[in-house]
C-alpha cells in the first residue's frame, strides 16, 4: 500500500472527523419516537446514516472556516445539504429512474423498505433540510437564512440537480457532445457541490469577490468529480465503489470517458483540479484542505 503524504493524511483525518460530526448531527436532526409514521423516519435515517464520503458537508464546513463562522451553524447547513443529497440518491435509485439495487455497499432504500416508503423518505429528507436551514439555530440573521434557503432551492431544483436528472434520463436518446455533457453534469452534480462551497461565504457574509472565488473553485471540482466518476465507472471495482458500474455504457449514454477516452479524461480532471486550486489564492494557507480536496477528487477510488 502506498505511503500517504502528510497532506493526504491530514485531509483523510479531516474528512473522517467531519463525517463523524455530520453523522452525529443527522442523528439528532432525524430523531423520531414511536408513532404510526415511524417507518418513513426509519427509511430517512437508513438513507442518510449509512456513511458515504460526506464531501458536500465537508465543503460547507471548510468554506465556513475561511470566514470564522460558528461551527454549530456550519454543521447545521452541512447536515441540511447532505439530506438533500441523500434524498436525490433515494429517488435516483428508484425503478422509475436508474433502477439500482445497491448504494454505498448496501441495498438501496426501496429494496430495504419498498418503493412508496422510499419515495416518501426522499420527500421527507428534502423538506426537513429546508426546515433546518430556516431555523434560528442555523444563523441569527434571518436574511442569511433566507439566502441559504433560496440558493439551495435553486441548486436542487429544475435549473439545477432536478433539471440535470431530467436530461440524464433522456441522455441515451440524445446526441450529446462534450459541451452537452458538461452542462448536464454541472446541473446534476455541480450545483450541490457549488452550494457546499458558497454556503460558508453566505454564513460569513463574505465579500462578493471571495464568494465568486469559491464558486469558481466549486465549478472546477464539480466537473473533475464527475469525470472521476466516469473513469471509476469504467475502471473501478463495484465492491470498492459500493454501487453497480458500467450502466452508462450499457444504456448507450455518452460520458466524458466515451467522448474523450480514459487518458484525455484523466488529464482533463487533473487540469480542472489545478485550476480549482488557483481560485483559492485569495485565502492563502487557510484553504490548504480545500486544495487537497481538489486533488483527492481526481485520485479517489470510491
Amino acid at each position: 500500500m502506498p505511503r500517504m503524504s502528510p497532506q493526504s493524511r491530514r485531509l483523510s483525518e479531516a474528512l473522517a472527523a467531519a463525517a463523524a460530526q455530520v453523522n452525529a448531527e443527522l442523528d439528532l436532526l432525524l430523531q423520531a419516537g414511536e408513532c404510526p409514521e415511524r417507518r418513513v423516519h426509519d427509511a430517512m435515517r437508513y438513507a442518510t446514516l449509512d456513511g458515504g464520503k460526506r464531501l458536500r458537508p465537508f465543503l460547507v464546513m471548510q468554506s465556513a472556516s475561511l470566514f470564522n463562522v460558528s461551527p454549530s451553524s456550519a454543521l447545521r447547513v452541512a447536515a441540511a445539504l447532505e439530506m438533500v443529497h441523500c434524498y436525490s440518491l433515494v429517488h435516483d435509485d428508484l425503478p422509475c429512474m436508474d433502477d439500482d439495487d445497491l448504494r454505498r455497499g448496501r441495498p438501496t432504500c426501496h429494496k430495504k423498505f419498498d418503493e412508496a416508503t422510499a419515495l416518501l423518505a426522499g420527500d421527507g429528507l428534502l423538506t426537513r433540510a429546508f426546515e433546518v436551514l430556516a431555523g434560528e439555530a442555523t444563523h441569527c440573521d434571518p436574511a442569511v437564512r433566507c439566502q441559504l434557503v433560496g440558493e439551495l432551492a435553486h441548486a436542487a431544483g429544475g435549473q439545477g440537480m432536478v433539471g440535470g436528472q431530467m436530461v440524464d434520463l433522456q441522455a441515451a436518446s440524445l446526441d450529446m457532445d462534450v459541451n452537452d455533457i458538461t452542462r448536464l453534469q454541472q446541473m446534476k452534480t455541480g450545483r450541490l457541490i457549488s452550494y457546499g462551497c458558497e454556503a460558508g461565504a453566505i454564513l460569513g457574509k463574505a465579500a462578493s469577490s471571495l464568494r465568486l472565488a469559491l464558486k469558481n473553485y466549486a465549478r472546477e471540482i464539480g466537473l473533475a468529480f464527475q469525470i472521476a466518476d466516469d473513469i471509476l465507472d469504467v475502471e473501478g471495482d463495484a465492491k470498492q465503489v459500493g454501487k453497480a458500474l458500467r450502466k452508462d455504457a450499457e444504456a448507450g449514454k455518452a460520458t466524458f470517458v466515451s467522448l474523450l477516452g480514459i487518458d484525455r479524461a484523466r488529464a482533463q480532471a487533473k487540469m480542472l483540479a489545478d485550476q480549482a486550486c488557483r481560485h483559492l489564492e485569495p485565502f492563502g494557507d487557510k484553504a490548504d484542505l480545500l486544495r487537497s480536496t481538489a486533488l483527492y477528487i481526481v485520485e479517489r477510488r470510491t
